[in-house]
């Protein structure tokens, strides 16, 4: 897959996966839903849920560390700023010819573009918040996500 095959899949998952309305039971209800496919698998997660800076869901699951909390942070940091994917915000760099880490001029040590961070999208709204996981190769940490927000939202 091209990146700009990749690109037009990730903007075709934002428009796909928003919610009619997000609240502090809607997080609990998605946190407690990754957790257990998390757990299931026995993949090592941290797994964070946000609405407008709030920490709503955070748990991880043995096998992670403080570091991943890191991660999720930085890839947050990107989803706030940026109001997309952290996937999609490093992919579009890409696309374009250059890296984030060369061209955004952000503190690297504030923003990381790697996959894993989604925004919470709200239908006529637009985004409130953050899902996101921490601890798989960033691909699979963004296709995690994008699998249970389907999961969850009947996607």
């Amino acid at each position: 897959m091209t990146e700009a095959e990749r690109l037009a899949q990730l903007f075709e998952q934002e428009e796909r996966l928003q919610f009619t309305k997000f609240d502090n039971e809607t997080a609990l209800a998605l946190g407690r839903q990754m957790l257990d496919a998390a757990a299931d698998r026995g993949l090592a997660l941290t797994i964070s849920i946000r609405r407008n800076g709030q920490r709503l869901f955070h748990a991880a699951l043995p096998g992670t560390s403080a570091d991943n909390d890191g991660w999720i942070d930085r890839k947050s940091r990107v989803v706030d700023r940026y109001g997309h994917s952290s996937f999609l915000v490093g992919t579009q760099f890409r696309a374009n010819g250059g890296s984030f880490e060369q061209h955004s001029r952000l503190d690297l040590g504030d923003y990381a573009a790697h996959g894993g961070v989604f925004p919470v999208l709200v239908r006529g709204v637009g985004p409130v918040g953050t899902v996101g996981v921490s601890g798989l190769p960033q691909a699979e940490d963004h296709a995690f996500v994008v699998e249970q927000l389907e999961r969850f939202l009947g996607a």
